[in-house]
């Protein structure tokens, strides 16, 4: 009985305490860097699989990762936001039209909470956003994502940047669909 009374005082003192708080902070930390290893570790075999053509192979991997994704770090995290992208590339290599457009809105949400509403993963989301739109027809619809997201990468990554060059071209080809000739004069490059 001793013994277990010697014990509990060991564990009351402050000095055991901090201990015992450097140990469960250190275990927690060490969980979420391996989960972490194992998004980046499905995330490069979903890459891989896309190369080799294997898509249902990819979706399946992805969606894992998003899974591991949401229940590591949370679901408004970055890391579930480019999950959730992959996911909607992958629906649109497989021509799955109908699920992209909720994944690319609830990245886009994500990405604005987590990162402000500023950041260069936020423009990409908005262009993701802004091209589903696009290819759908919903030109009036994807012009002000295209708008918003070049103002972000311009002010973010400077007006050279190639996400830059890759925003103007897509806003030539919507102004160029839509004939508004007088918006090409202030976005557009030749």
């Amino acid at each position: 009985m001793t013994i277990l009374v010697n014990i509990i005082r060991l564990l009351t003192t402050s000095r055991s305490k901090v201990i015992f708080t450097m140990v469960l902070v250190l275990s927690f930390s060490s969980s979420v860097h391996s989960q972490e290893v194992l998004w980046e570790k499905l995330n490069s075999k979903a890459d891989t699989l896309i190369k080799q053509k294997r898509y249902p192979d990819a979706l399946s991997v992805t969606e894992e990762a998003l899974k591991v994704a949401e229940d590591t770090f949370g679901p408004d995290h970055p890391k579930v936001a480019i999950s959730l992208n992959n996911i909607a590339e992958l629906h649109i290599i497989n021509g799955s039209y109908d699920e992209i457009e909720p994944l690319y809105k609830r990245a886009l949400n994500i990405s604005e909470k987590s990162l402000g509403p500023d950041h260069p993963d936020v423009a990409i989301c908005l262009n993701n956003l802004a091209e589903l739109f696009y290819n759908q027809g919903k030109y009036k619809e994807a012009e002000p994502l295209y708008i918003r997201a070049l103002k972000i990468l311009e002010q973010t990554l400077g007006p050279d940047h190639p996400e830059v060059a890759i925003t103007l071209k897509s806003m030539k080809a919507l102004y160029k669909k839509i004939d508004k000739t007088e918006n090409q004069s202030n976005y557009l490059i030749e």
